[in-house]
Parts: structure tokens; C-alpha cells; sequence
């Protein structure tokens, strides 16, 4: 193993998985690590979490998933501060759930000029729902510029 670090003190080798993973995902390419019993996982594995089998291929993901949860965040961490109020979701691709940041709908504004009275809950709603069928992609954090997964809802 390397002492290494990623600069966020994450080490180096842990990230080297997920960052060619997300590299992927940026392209297009995005993939799901699956067992021959078609169990999903995300990188980095070695082993199935659900079997314990070795032999994992890489499966494209669908071009669209289904947004299974979702919230409005308004109090962020310290690395999503500029980008509050937002949405993130967790949708099933495939195999796998990804979570991400939902990107194209506005959790604070209506449509009809409530802009923050706390009661914006139709707002996405009407844009978001269980259900929803999104596109993934890669986006950066408004506050550091670091890479997210991003969702942006599709026509069906």
C-alpha cells in the first residue's frame, strides 16, 4: 500500500478505483462491477458484497435509471456550501443505485414567485419525483469545484 495521499487525505490507492470509475462515468462509459449471479457493486471491489465471488465483470449501465429517493438539502456540508439549496437523490441504474446531485430543477422557486418562504416542496415535485427517470452524468461542487455525480431528469 502507498502512503500516498489524493489531497483531501484520502489515500491515493483507495481512490485510484473510483476515479477511473468516474472518469468513466464522465465519458459516457459508465459501468457496474457484476458477479456471475448478477449481483451489483461499484468500484473499487475486488470481491461481490453480496456472494463474496471474485470474478466481477464491468457492465455498461443503462442510459437511464429511475430516481427511487430524494431530498432537498438546505443545511450542506462543508464541501456542497455554495451549491445549498439543492437536491440529491439515490436512483437505481441497472444493477446498482447511484446517489447524486439532482441537476436542471429548481428546489427553491415554484414557478409562481415564492422564492423562500421555506414551502417549496410542490417546486420539486413537480420536477422530481419517485420515479422520475434521470440521465447520469459528472458535474462539479459550486464550492471547490470537485466532482459529483449528476442527475438530470429525461422525457420518456
Amino acid at each position: 500500500m502507498s502512503d500516498e495521499t489524493a489531497g483531501n487525505g484520502a489515500s491515493a490507492t483507495v481512490n485510484a478505483g473510483y476515479d477511473e470509475w468516474i472518469d468513466a462515468l464522465a465519458e459516457g462509459a459508465g459501468y457496474a462491477l457484476v458477479c456471475p449471479d448478477g449481483h451489483g457493486s461499484l468500484p473499487p471491489r475486488r470481491v461481490c458484497p453480496e456472494c463474496g465471488s471474485s470474478s466481477l465483470s464491468e457492465e455498461a449501465l443503462p442510459e437511464r435509471g429511475e430516481i427511487e429517493t430524494y431530498t432537498v438539502v438546505h443545511v450542506p456540508s462543508p464541501r456542497f456550501a455554495d451549491d445549498a439549496p439543492y437536491v440529491t437523490a439515490v436512483a437505481r441504474f441497472g444493477p446498482v443505485r447511484l446517489t447524486g446531485v439532482v441537476r436542471g430543477v429548481d428546489p427553491v422557486n415554484d414557478g409562481n414567485g415564492d422564492t423562500g418562504d421555506g414551502d417549496n416542496a410542490d417546486a420539486v415535485d413537480d420536477a422530481v419525483e419517485v420515479g422520475t427517470a434521470v440521465e447520469v452524468t459528472v458535474g462539479e461542487r459550486e464550492t471547490d469545484g470537485g466532482r459529483v455525480v449528476v442527475f438530470r431528469p429525461v422525457e420518456e
